[in-house]
């Protein structure tokens, strides 16, 4: 079956005015071949289009389509990407979903590497399962930005941690995009004593010297879980090592600040939550172009809690709540608290850390708690009229968490009301602890995406 054939068409739209009927499958725009998504956004994207497609029957017509630039056509298709999407063909010695434990819904085993999810979604993919053809497309359609794992320049380390013989022509691929034009954000996974040290000095000092094709460069700790029997020995970050490469990056930031004006590379925050350092100022993030990495969230959601307390009246009286969260980000809630009631002195609230005992101690994200571990460790807790929870904790759109316990069963067994609360927003935390009501609509993920949100 194919994959561009049309599940449905939207009433009113301009392919339901234009006569396109669901059963028939599109194969061009203006003549350039529909593969895929991309291909059908970038060519659907002008006013006048020629629509060449294949009817139920086997025939083939054409209707031509007038409608605003950039207006979006109306049609659907049986999957978002138009297509299968494709699996990640690496076997990193860090690859979260490879610590998964065993009886979880299956998309959380989905390892994507698919560079059209990278530039509709923002997911960062290695580069490996990437052909001639579909390299030279993303410089033809600069398809831009694109976010790309790169871990190590050095081909032969780069090989080595990602169990993948292409893997050492990530620094070529790039390049070819540099030249091109194309925007790259990149990520860097540092494993302790393997891509740190030496091997990390030449793959800041090889990626900066595609700036300004080089947009951004995110290190973070590779997360370990307690489920890494039989999988290569990796420890977590200890505090020293953790402040070694903080001096490291930021050293080299410094420097490149002064030539060019941009730090070009950040820690995430858990870098200085493990050594014990305080958060930089939110004007060292620039543009937080890294926030999905988790560099300068924290910053940015106290500073925006801030702003958000300038204007909190001192009569309020809202009524008592608590926040449930991971370990890294409860000082900064509990810190916002005592901000808050110093305005405020009718503000009750309580946080509570929650330990992972579902993946282990090391992981400190409040997005990989689980129900039961919420459960377990709030179960008769004085948690005021309220819950306050982050929605990473949730699957994006629904109201389920990691191991399939729902709001609602979490809700019942704990005897209060749950509120979701956008995590990346300090302005909404605010509203929500004055009981204020907040938007907490979330767009909904295509199933293949939603291992993003667990595997850097």
């Amino acid at each position: 079956m194919s994959l561009t054939k049309i599940a449905s068409v939207d009433p009113r739209s301009p392919a339901d005015r234009a006569g396109l009927r669901p059963g028939e499958t599109l194969t061009h725009i203006n003549g350039h071949p529909v593969v895929d998504v991309l291909d059908y956004k970038f060519y659907a994207y002008d006013p006048r289009l020629e629509l060449t497609l294949t009817t139920p029957d086997g025939g083939s017509r054409t209707v031509r389509v007038r409608k605003e630039e950039g207006a979006d056509l109306g049609l659907n298709f049986e999957t978002y990407l138009m297509d299968r999407a494709r699996s990640c063909a690496n076997q990193c010695i860090f690859c979260f979903v490879d610590q998964m434990p065993p009886g979880m819904r299956k998309t959380l085993y989905f390892k994507d590497d698919d560079a059209r999810l990278s530039f509709l979604m923002g997911n960062y993919i290695t580069l490996t399962n990437l052909s001639q053809r579909e390299i030279q497309r993303v410089m033809d359609l600069r398809i831009s930005p694109i976010n790309i794992s790169v871990h190590a320049t050095d081909p032969a380390l780069r090989t080595a941690m990602l169990k993948n013989p292409r893997a050492g022509e990530c620094l070529d691929i790039m390049t070819r995009f540099a030249q091109a034009g194309i925007e790259m954000n990149c990520q860097i996974v540092a494993c302790p004593g393997v891509n740190d040290g030496p091997a990390l000095d030449r793959t800041l000092a090889e990626l900066s010297a595609l700036y300004p094709a080089v947009n951004s460069i995110a290190v973070v700790p590779v997360g370990v879980t307690r489920f890494r029997e039989g999988l290569c020995p990796i420890q977590p970050y200890t505090g020293a090592q953790a402040a070694a490469v903080l001096e490291q990056v930021e050293g080299f930031a410094a420097a490149f600040f002064r030539e060019k004006g941009t730090h070009l590379a950040w820690c995430s925050d858990e870098f200085y939550l493990l050594a014990g350092r305080p958060l930089p100022e939110k004007s060292y993030f620039e543009d937080m172009t890294q926030l999905e990495n988790g560099v300068g969230m924290l910053r940015l959601l106290t500073s925006q809690a801030e702003m958000a307390l300038e204007d909190v009246e001192g009569d309020e009286t809202p009524s008592p709540f608590s926040i449930a969260t991971g370990l890294s980000a409860a000082p900064f809630l509990a810190e916002i608290i005592d901000s808050a009631r110093g305005k405020c002195g009718n503000i009750r609230g309580m946080v509570y850390p929650i330990r992972n005992r579902f993946f282990g101690e090391t992981i400190t994200v409040s997005g990989l708690i689980t129900g039961g571990d919420l459960l377990d460790q709030l179960k008769g807790k004085d948690l005021g009229a309220r819950l306050l929870l982050p929605d990473n904790m949730l699957r994006a759109g629904e109201r389920v968490f990691l191991d399939d316990v729902t709001v609602e069963q979490l809700e019942e067994a704990l005897g209060v009301p749950v509120t979701i609360v956008p995590a990346d927003s300090g302005f909404d935390l605010v509203d929500a602890m004055l009981g204020r009501e907040i938007d907490t609509q979330c767009p909904v993920l295509p199933p293949e995406a939603e291992y993003y949100r667990y595997n850097p």
